[in-house]
């Protein structure tokens, strides 16, 4: 279903689990955070697997391969198998490979996962900018990155050769706090240059047809925890979105979402999968749901009622989205999500 114009929460009176054929889940943020399992993720995963729903895991890190991410899933205690798990290196050498010759020498400026996704495609990759690449594909390479590597990419780019980059993300989530991504790596080739790649990552499109292709699911639910990349991917693939509160995105953030960045559901973690989703109901300029109502007084956030936090945030969403339109709201939410604990 495109989210054309969405001004509120939708509502689901069938579990979502249920109301969806496949889950295509984001991993760092949702699945995990820093290598470990976040609250309540496994036993909700497990569920919606026992009840029929089919789990692919879709994430814009490039630095592992899907054997690798698979492992790692079944030692949290969520079982996967290599073909379950989608990543943006795959989109990116599928897009590489589209426009170069099978067998060509591209730069690689990442980790494994880049590596043998782009041996599969057919390409070989180089490591220096003397090695006569015909491209240079870049993907994030870890903590242990170094400047010297930045530095090739720039050589090669400069030189006038294509760029690729795997996805854009500026931060990702760890078990310390938020980190620089793969983007943040991306903007130093860029000024360096000022040349822009080609990039294949959630929400491009060469992300949601590598999804498609490998997972062949005819009713996806995206879950995600990023609004400029995940629900963004939600949007341009014109398919539901499921946002949850375990990542980069807050309350704030949510609030003032563009247009392109509005989920069609909002919950807390994972959990949100099993059950169904509550109705935001609209009269008079106000919104309500659950035991909440929201409204926008005179330039001002207004909150009353009480009940589950997760149901005040989706009345303030509808009263936010509502007076923001096509734009995005700027109004100052502190005081009514701290109400609400958020």
């Amino acid at each position: 279903m495109s989210q054309t114009g969405r001004i509120k929460p939708s509502g689901s009176a069938r579990a979502l689990n249920e109301a969806y054929d496949t889950a295509l889940l984001d991993l760092d943020g949702v699945v995990y955070a820093g290598g470990a399992a976040i609250a309540h993720a496994v036993d909700a995963l497990a569920t919606a697997r026992d009840g029929g729903m089919h789990l692919a895991y879709v994430t814009n890190n490039a630095l592992r391969t899907p054997d690798a991410v698979a492992e790692h899933l079944t030692e949290l205690g969520v079982p996967a198998e290599a073909s379950d798990v989608i990543t943006s290196a795959q989109a990116v050498a599928r897009l590489m490979s589209d426009q170069l010759p099978k067998g060509s020498r591209v730069l690689l400026i990442g980790g494994e996962g880049l590596r043998v996704a782009l041996t599969e495609r057919g390409l070989v990759p180089v490591e220096s900018a003397d090695d006569d690449p015909v491209a240079v594909v870049q993907g994030y390479g870890g903590p242990d990155l170094t400047w010297s590597r930045l530095a090739e990419a720039s050589y090669a780019v400069a030189r006038g050769l294509p760029w690729f980059a795997s996805n854009v993300d500026l931060t990702i989530p760890s078990g310390r706090g938020i980190a620089p991504g793969n983007g943040a790596a991306v903007e130093v080739v860029r000024i360096a240059t000022g040349a822009d790649p080609q990039v294949a990552g959630k929400p491009l499109p060469p992300m949601h047809r590598e999804t498609v292709l490998r997972t062949g699911a005819e009713r996806p639910l995206v879950v995600g925890d990023r609004l400029d990349t995940d629900i963004e991917g939600a949007f341009n693939g014109g398919v539901d979105s499921l946002l949850v509160l375990t990542g980069v995105t807050d309350g704030a953030q949510l609030l003032a979402a563009r247009p392109e960045h509005r989920p069609t559901y909002v919950d807390a973690d994972l959990r949100g999968l099993l059950t169904g989703q509550p109705e935001v109901t609209e009269g008079r300029g106000e919104f309500g749901c659950g035991g909440w109502t929201a409204s926008v007084t005179e330039g001002e956030f207004a909150l009353d009622g009480e009940g589950e936090a997760m149901d005040g945030l989706r009345a303030l969403c509808a009263a936010a989205w509502n007076h923001a339109g096509d734009g995005a709201c700027e109004l100052d939410a502190a005081k009514v999500l701290g109400r609400l604990g958020l």
